[in-house]
């Protein structure tokens, strides 16, 4: 009798659950990364506008008429990433409680990253930083 080599149903069916298993624990790990990046983007923005106000500031004295958006007289995007279109961005930038000596900078999330725990982030002209849930777990 000749034997046959191959693999059988069940080792198969094996295969699949043991494929399925991994894949129920990497994809919801995977996400978070994800989140967690496109969140780092929006800090590294807030950091950026901050800066691009704080030269604003340098020049005029003041951090009134500063504006963020991509025409030839604001001072930093509007969006983040930064350096992608609009309709790809997770995030909008604002600026909020401008004064002559203030300001505070609001990074909303977008699309997916609307249902992020960590909320709009906030960077105000002292540096503070803010969050929905915690500075702590999102800055």
């Amino acid at each position: 009798m000749k034997k046959v080599a191959g693999f059988t149903l069940i080792e198969l069916m094996v295969v699949v659950v043991v494929v399925g298993i991994l894949a129920a624990i990497a994809y919801p790990s995977y996400m978070d990364s994800v989140r967690k990046s496109r969140r780092a983007d929006a800090k590294a923005a807030l950091s950026n506008a901050a800066q691009a106000l704080e030269r604003y500031y340098t020049e005029k004295n003041t951090y009134l008429n500063a504006s963020l958006g991509d025409g030839t007289g604001d001072v930093f995007p509007d969006h983040a990433p930064s350096d992608q279109a609009h309709g790809d961005a997770y995030y909008t930038l604002s600026i909020t409680n401008q004064g002559a000596n203030t300001y505070t900078l609001n990074a909303t999330p977008l699309g997916t990253m609307a249902s992020d725990n960590c909320g709009v982030l906030t960077l105000d002209h002292l540096g503070q930083k803010g969050a929905a849930l915690s500075v702590a777990q999102c800055w």
